[in-house]
């Protein structure tokens, strides 16, 4: 692998104080429908009674219900790299870009169609010496209104561009209060929830549609070149697959349960594995771990922060 130089080129100053250009989209219910069907909705049964709204809206009904998580297609719909690029200072090799982690805040229910406007920030930058890590926060507001929607904060590892700083003070910066998104730690308890799904073996290309053309995971030979013996599921599609379980399961099916989301990426998932999510109530939070069962390995865990205690849990 080739040097990137950063230490030379890195300029962390620089990338933190770089001002993104407002950008602006709009999108419709068909997007709305074609990003719930990319993340499984209907999938096992296609006259599905809580989970029909989200594709479908009936004779009186004037629009589909949204997933909450569609709103993590906002920051790209512009764009498919966050404008990294463009950032100056930020010295990276694309092919060792990772998405760590995500996390959303939730501040209306989210409309079936809307003219959005969003403003990025950079919201930490950490210097980790074999990786930098660069969280970017996205915030979209309905643009007539002007009134806030959600808040997308990526985290972003970028392999082979850390050791900017010196090794005894480590560069660290964060433009947000640390107790925001908590640490997860699965509790050893039995789940108050265990919800199993199918994924098809289609379901990654169907998901791209809503925006993420990465060939990793369409063609079968980038796939190989990375590592993998096929092309893979994407993470935020996953993410979608763990939360609709959460709301099917324990929000009685009500998309405008949640407050936040938080998920953390550990490993990539194959279209047509079997995912079993499992939640366990603690207070306000959902907390949920989703394994891959064909692998019996954890691919994601995290956090929903919810706006009512399920009495029936």
């Amino acid at each position: 692998m080739a040097s990137l130089r950063v230490k030379a080129q890195f300029d962390p100053e620089l990338v933190i104080s770089h001002k993104f250009p407002e950008d602006s989209f709009s999108y419709n219910e068909r997007d709305a429908v074609i990003y719930a069907l990319g993340i499984g909705a209907c999938s096992g049964d296609a006259a599905d009674e809580k989970e029909l709204k989200y594709v479908y809206h009936r004779d009186g009904e004037e629009n589909v219900q949204v997933l909450p998580t569609f709103v993590v297609l906002f920051p790209f719909k512009t764009k498919s790299d966050l404008l990294l690029h463009d950032v100056p200072g930020l010295e990276f090799d694309p092919k060792l870009l990772l998405h760590g982690q995500q996390y959303i805040e939730i501040y209306k229910p989210i409309p079936s169609s809307c003219y959005v406007k969003n403003t990025t920030t950079v919201a930490g930058l950490h210097d980790k010496g074999k990786a930098t890590i660069i969280e970017l926060e996205t915030v979209s507001y309905a643009k007539k209104s002007g009134e806030a929607l959600c808040m997308n904060r990526s985290t972003i590892y970028l392999r082979g561009a850390g050791g900017f700083s010196k090794s005894s003070q480590p560069y660290s910066y964060a433009n947000y209060p640390s107790h925001q998104v908590s640490p997860v730690s699965v509790p050893k308890q039995k789940p108050s929830v265990i919800y199993e799904e199918q994924i098809q073996q289609s379901q990654a290309l169907l998901y791209r549609l809503s925006g993420d053309y990465n060939p990793l995971h369409s063609d079968p030979m980038v796939a190989r070149i990375a590592g993998f013996n096929r092309p893979i599921l994407h993470g935020l599609c996953t993410l979608g697959y763990a939360v609709r379980a959460i709301v099917r399961s324990i929000c009685d099916g009500d998309p405008t349960a949640l407050r936040s989301i938080f998920g953390r990426f550990l490993l990539h998932v194959y279209p047509g594995e079997s995912l079993i999510t499992e939640v366990w109530i603690d207070g306000s939070r959902a907390i949920f771990q989703t394994k891959v069962k064909e692998r019996n390995r954890a691919v994601l865990s995290g956090y929903v922060t919810l706006k009512n205690i399920p009495s029936s849990l």
